[in-house]
């Protein structure tokens, strides 16, 4: 099943990630260029630096202009992540290019790949809610809070990792098809951000 495959590959980023913990690392992507592992993986990475860059925007004693330099770098990072899931999808459309879908086939409300998306961020919420199950300084009521966190947490990666493998079945037996529409961020876009192409002028 691909969601076991996803979710062994995002354990294993999230655990490479925080040997070092430290959002300038180079990823290190151990698998083979071109393989659907080596996308993933660079995927959970990108989510992962993304997810500590997130709460250094938040320090509520950070300065004005250190804030703007973690929001900018967050968009850049964002359009990173949104690149790498279209590569994930267009895998699967190649994967899945030769299935004629049935006559009564429908679509999906979303792609393959941005389900698999919110499979890494879970991979991250486990992570760090696991750990707040185990710090020291916080009363009973709360330990018993993040630990049903913690639980619901599991088992949405367990329905939402079943909902995938059901979709990737219901694609190549036909009874589905894959329409992906590109992801376009204009705010991103110096031809489609009016702040970006007025200020040329």
């Amino acid at each position: 099943m691909i969601s076991d495959r996803c979710n062994q590959v995002f354990e294993q980023v999230v655990k490479d990630y925080h040997q070092y913990n430290d959002i300038n690392k180079t990823c290190e992507n151990p698998y083979q260029e071109g393989s659907v592992d080596n996308l993933l993986y660079a995927k959970c990475w990108i989510d992962t630096a993304q997810w500590h860059m997130e709460d250094e925007v938040r320090d509520p004693d950070i300065a004005p202009v250190e804030a703007l330099k973690w929001k900018r770098r967050i968009d850049s990072s964002n359009q990173e992540r949104t690149d790498l899931v279209e590569d994930i999808d267009t895998y699967f459309l190649e994967k899945f290019k030769d299935i004629q879908p049935l006559q009564s086939a429908k679509i999906n409300t979303e792609s393959p790949a941005w389900a698999i998306d919110r499979l890494s961020i879970l991979a991250l919420k486990i992570y760090h809610m696991h750990e707040e199950t185990n710090r020291a300084n916080v009363d009973e009521s709360q330990l018993k809070q993040r630990k049903q966190k913690l639980a619901i947490l599991l088992q949405q990666r367990e329905d939402l990792s079943l909902a995938i493998d059901e979709l990737l079945q219901d694609i190549e037996s036909g009874n589905k098809y894959m329409k992906v529409y590109r992801q376009m961020k204009m705010y991103n876009d110096p031809e489609l951000n009016p702040v970006l192409y007025n200020s040329k002028k």
